[in-house]
């Protein structure tokens, strides 16, 4: 029996653009503000940290524990919205993160502003990110329309991600850092007003089997590999372990798997998710762009309020420059992805986000000119050459990913590129953050963002294997999930 390609059907009646505006706005919206709040704490890591009486190491866990969570529980909370329902989940999100918003900004210590942002905040994004991605495979049908919808989501959520600085010391500069998750609850409450106008294409289907030992298993995985690399600065041999740990984790996570495929059961994740080629590499380019994106704005955020003495508003103006090219590529989306292939157009976007984490190196690492070059406009270019780059894969490299599934998997597919693109945002933070606490001075600046160009290159190797591969990725059904393209 033939498996149904999202462009098989019509799921729904075509839509006016004024429908598809109030249905995008929601789901926009909620990209922009888990972004948002994966970023605009690192204006912030001076003023909490006085605040509260703790570290800035302390802070920094908190950051990268926020970032963890989503990855960790992404898988599961994707599998989910095929068992209650794809808004179900996405307005359960929503209140798990209110909730966790609304805590944080009255936190009297570190550890309940752990249990609001990092936990409530965390669990809530992972319910209600993986539904935004569904939701919008399914009722836009064309590439096209796909891209259009995918380019202004993404659009959201890189804006949140680099505005955040920006927003968040702007905030923090004129009321307090309690504020800006103030702010994110109010955020939160716009999007359940406005979730209204949202249908779900799909029914739930609440007899569908749940993988509770994979689920655990998983983000007990995923939670030893990133701890250990937070460990780094404290003991190799604790990160050593770990590492080992979380490995030997997974590795038990994936025999799971084989032994609920074998059984007749349905897994978390099915091994056929990883039998297209394609989509592979998709889910490679995703990781690594937010790991780009997060360890270039933690690096330069850090570098320029503890080495600089920038205060969280100047920081945050500087990543302007990064904001309007990711903003500015990100909105064109629709028009490159009918001029050029996907492959190409992450291909090109890696190149340039390099270029820019390299001149930032020569700027102020290599090159010793920071003596010379005080002005905080210096970091313009490079800044702007990575938002542009990011924000020209960061559409392609989902629609690649999403579009290779039948509406069948959305669930599992979702979950999973989610998962993978937040792992990439907490190996930036953590990597980036481990270097910089171990020494913050020029030469750790340079080192951790040396350490993000490699990884880049490492990106852009991938994506040029995509972009000599057949052009199935170009096209809605992306190739038959159950079947490796070797062609």
């Amino acid at each position: 029996m033939t498996e149904q390609t999202p462009d098989a059907g019509p799921l729904t009646p075509p839509r006016s653009a004024g429908t598809d505006r109030r249905v995008l706005a929601p789901l926009a919206l909620a990209q922009f503000i888990c972004s948002f709040a994966g970023s605009n704490m690192n204006v912030m890591i001076n003023d909490i940290s006085r605040d509260l009486d703790t570290t800035v190491q302390a802070v920094q866990v908190v950051i990268t524990l926020f970032l963890l969570v989503m990855a960790a529980m992404m898988i599961p909370g994707g599998k989910l919205t095929d068992r209650l329902g794809r808004k179900r989940c996405f307005l359960t999100g929503l209140a798990v993160y209110g909730t966790g918003a609304v805590l944080s900004a009255a936190a009297p210590g570190v550890g309940v502003l752990l249990i609001g942002n990092s936990i409530l905040e965390g669990v809530g994004t992972a319910l209600l990110i993986p539904p935004v991605y569904i939701l919008t495979t399914l009722l836009f049908t064309d590439l096209t329309a796909r891209a259009h919808a995918f380019g202004m989501i993404m659009a959201a959520g890189g804006l949140g991600a680099a505005a955040g600085p920006l927003i968040g010391g702007l905030i923090t500069s004129a009321i307090s850092w309690r504020a800006a998750f103030a702010f994110q609850a109010l955020v939160i409450a716009l999007i359940i007003a406005l979730s209204r106008s949202v249908t779900d294409p799909l029914p739930p289907d609440p007899h569908r089997h749940f993988d509770i030992p994979g689920a655990v298993l998983s983000a007990s995985g995923l939670t030893l590999i990133v701890m250990g690399i937070l460990a780094a600065d404290n003991s190799l041999a604790l990160t050593a372990a770990l590492l080992a740990a979380g490995m030997l984790v997974l590795a038990g996570f994936l025999h799971w798997v084989r032994v609920e495929e074998r059984a007749g059961r349905e897994p978390l994740l099915s091994t056929s998710l990883f039998h297209n080629r394609n989509s592979n590499l998709g889910l490679v380019t995703q990781n690594i762009q937010w790991l780009l994106l997060m360890g270039s704005s933690f690096t330069v955020a850090a570098f320029l309020q503890v080495v600089r003495g920038y205060d969280a508003i100047k920081t945050g103006l500087i990543f302007t420059a990064a904001t309007v090219g990711l903003l500015a590529s990100s909105l064109a989306a629709e028009r490159l992805a009918k001029r050029r292939s996907q492959g190409t157009l992450i291909t090109a976007g890696f190149a340039l986000t390099v270029a820019g984490i390299v001149l930032l190196i020569g700027l102020i690492g290599l090159i010793g000119l920071i003596a010379g070059s005080r002005s905080p406009w210096a970091f313009t270019p490079g800044l702007l050459l990575i938002g542009l780059g990011l924000g020209v894969m960061l559409t392609p490299s989902v629609n690649v990913v999403q579009s290779a599934f039948p509406e069948q998997r959305q669930g599992e597919i979702s979950g999973l590129s989610r998962s993978i693109s937040n792992l990439g945002s907490s190996f930036g933070t953590a990597i980036a953050g481990t270097i910089l606490v171990a020494g913050l001075t020029t030469n750790a600046y340079a080192t951790a963002m040396a350490t993000l160009a490699v990884i880049g290159v490492l990106g852009l190797v991938a994506a040029t294997l995509m972009s000599r591969t057949t052009s199935r990725a170009d096209t809605p059904d992306g190739g038959r999930p159950d079947v490796s393209p070797h062609d």
